[in-house]
């Protein structure tokens, strides 16, 4: 499957681990904030790479001081209507500092992609691949912004 990063497309390396999934020593993968938490020595522990995925419920503030330890932070839209992980990049971004990769997952449409990359996401996984002309056209919409923004 492929993703756009960084304005790119690229082959997506990772997979996510549901909590209750097993997990195996190596390949890149993501987790659950709540898995993360209970679990961050085993997981550190392992040959492949490990990031977290958020959903709209958990907080950002919860990555506090751990966020350069992560190479990819997921932000999973459950419905293109619900804002709050447009939140969750900008103060992962600004707030706690964080320079690794954030990738919105889920339900969002392609009109919202420039508006995230403005607040932080660099990556985004698509539901439909069909779609992946259109989102990266969607990430030159504006030339001009009157805000500053997080990238």
């Amino acid at each position: 499957m492929q993703i756009i990063k960084n304005k790119q497309l690229v082959e997506n390396a990772w997979s996510f681990v549901g909590d209750d999934d097993l997990v195996s020593d190596s390949g890149d993968i993501t987790v659950t904030l709540e898995r993360w938490k209970n679990q961050n020595q085993q997981l550190s522990n392992r040959a492949g790479k490990t990031g977290v995925r958020l959903t709209t419920t958990d907080s950002a503030d919860d990555l506090a001081g751990i966020t350069n330890g992560l190479e990819l932070i997921e932000l999973d839209f459950p419905h293109f209507g619900d804002g709050r992980l447009f939140s969750h990049a900008y103060l992962l971004r600004n707030r706690l500092g964080y320079q690794g990769e954030i990738r919105a997952v889920g339900r969002f449409l392609p009109d919202q992609i420039f508006y995230l990359h403005r607040v932080g996401v660099n990556a985004f996984q698509l539901e439909d691949q069909n779609q992946i002309p259109l989102a990266l056209s969607c990430l030159g919409d504006f030339s001009v912004s009157y805000q500053a923004s997080s990238n």
